[in-house]
């Protein structure tokens, strides 16, 4: 039986921002640290926390700020580098308790571009990183309001406005969807600074794609109307970096993890985990890259 801990950690600028955590009862034998996307919170991963802690993962999710129960306007943020900054102070905290055990990183759409951006720079941090639907190029808000929040971005930072994703491409099971319209912790809101700040940091990571060094997984349902597979894949295969793998689900939704092909995502994503955990501390020598697609 899992052990659950709920608790906040202080950030860079002094914000008290949510965290919980999942402990397998046995040994522990490496730890994941969740990264939701926008609108999402910690506790929307409840089929991936549970096998992966069944496995003997150790889980921590983080409710980015503005979002879930951690403080802040939903969906704002002053510079995309307050999120880089709050995973940093994190992880910290996180590698003072857990001491010398692995650590990898785990995203979700916008959260994964922060798990992207952040492996890019602080590769020397972590042990590998998972990418899932990505966001690296379209996104499933119009861009119409797109090029609103730009123009806004420099006189009004803080307009807010609801994305427009359609619900109903999240995934492909009714019960899942009811479940998501019920959580008071979702929310559906842009703002101004969070669109510009996000399409300069997608620019970025493209750009430096090249420099990734770190074991990557990146896994996409080729049907996401919400972020692109294709850039995705583009994205991935510009990576030098032999570490890698792609995962590719032909009829696969924006949240893979709660779809109805979960049980093949979920075991694609342990079987990375468990064939990196002996290799993370190696010579540096890159492996091969691979497919599952």
């Amino acid at each position: 039986m899992m052990q659950h801990h709920e608790g906040t950690f202080l950030s860079a600028d002094g914000w008290h921002l949510y965290y919980q955590n999942w402990v397998p009862a046995d040994l522990v034998r490496g730890v994941i640290v969740i990264i939701h996307g926008l609108g999402g919170h910690s506790g929307g991963f409840s089929r991936i926390v549970e096998n992966l802690v069944h496995r003997g993962y150790l889980v921590y999710g983080l409710d980015l700020r503005g979002h879930g129960r951690s403080p802040g306007q939903r969906g704002y943020i002053n510079r995309w580098s307050e999120y880089r900054e709050d995973l940093s102070r994190f992880l910290m905290e996180i590698q003072y308790r857990e001491c010398q055990l692995p650590c990898f990183l785990l995203g979700h759409s916008l959260g994964a571009l922060v798990v992207l951006d952040y492996s890019l720079r602080s590769p020397s941090q972590i042990s590998g990183a998972i990418a899932i639907a990505p966001a690296l190029r379209q996104v499933g808000v119009s861009p119409i309001k797109m090029l609103v929040g730009q123009i806004l971005s420099q006189i009004c930072p803080r307009f807010s406005l609801n994305t427009g994703i359609d619900e109903a491409s999240a995934s492909r099971d009714l019960a899942v969807l009811q479940t998501y319209a019920r959580d008071p912790l979702r929310h559906n809101k842009g703002t101004a600074r969070l669109a510009t700040e996000f399409l300069v940091t997608t620019a970025w990571v493209w750009k430096h794609g090249l420099d990734l060094q770190v074991p990557l997984l990146v896994m996409h349902g080729e049907a996401d109307r919400v972020t692109s597979a294709s850039a995705s894949y583009e994205f991935f295969r510009q990576i030098s970096f032999s570490d890698k793998k792609w995962c590719a689900y032909t009829d696969g939704y924006h949240h893979l993890h709660d779809d109805f092909d979960y049980l093949e995502v979920l075991a694609d994503l342990g079987n990375w985990l468990d064939q990196h955990l002996e290799s993370h501390q190696s010579s540096g020598r890159e492996k091969p890259s691979v497919s599952c697609s």
